[in-house]
């Protein structure tokens, strides 16, 4: 017999996440849980999706890669005249979502954006390999494009001009910084009865610990 859709599912049993055991500070307990990622060795443990939404509330996701965090939040680059950039530009906030299949976590956060500075965006241009810089000035993000040999072109005359040449950030080109206001840590339990605790920041700038329903 054929396996529907609805049919597919998974127990969840790797371990739970109990007040005690998590964290006071957000940041540190998503340190914990990034980390044990890494060395779970899975792929792309810094994968995340952020979530947009125009002006007028229509929303938009898709997959970016976190490049820093820290205490200020949480760090993905772009192209500032991609559908996502020029969203956060008139409306800052957003949403990411990190998915750890292997370790049946996921970690939500919710917070305004602010673009990085100029001096952080040129630090971590200047670290990328060569290719990647020249992308980003041979694509304009979301916009049409002809045909992949028409972005392939421009990519092969960025490199012979740029041969012998250290390559600049484009000025369209940097990151945004997540703050969050919302960080919820999730881990899958048996039953569908998972664990989820929320840190969500006082207007004093603290965090408190709630615990949800799943």
């Amino acid at each position: 017999m054929e396996t529907t859709v609805a049919d597919l599912r998974k127990e969840y049993s790797y371990q739970g996440l109990s007040e005690s055991e998590a964290h006071p500070n957000p940041f540190h307990q998503f340190k914990t849980w990034f980390d044990q990622a890494r060395n779970a060795q899975l792929p792309e443990p810094n994968a995340m999706t952020i979530a947009t939404a125009t002006l007028d509330g229509k929303p938009s996701a898709r997959m970016v890669l976190l490049k820093d965090y820290d205490e200020r939040g949480f760090v993905f680059y772009t192209n500032y005249a991609s559908y996502k950039g020029q969203q956060l530009l008139q409306n800052p906030w957003g949403a990411i979502a990190f998915w750890w299949a292997e370790l049946e976590r996921q970690v939500r956060i919710t917070g305004r954006v602010e673009k990085v500075s100029e001096a952080e965006a040129d630090q971590y241009f200047n670290s990328r390999p060569k290719g990647s810089q020249l992308g980003a000035w041979a694509s304009n993000q979301s916009q049409v494009v002809e045909s992949r040999e028409v972005l392939e072109q421009r990519l092969q005359q960025l490199k012979d001009e740029y041969e012998n040449k250290a390559v600049l950030r484009p000025p369209h080109w940097g990151g945004f910084r997540v703050i969050p206001d919302e960080i919820e840590f999730w881990q899958g339990r048996p039953s569908r009865l998972h664990d989820r605790l929320l840190y969500r920041r006082g207007e004093d700038g603290s965090w408190q610990i709630q615990r949800l329903s799943p």
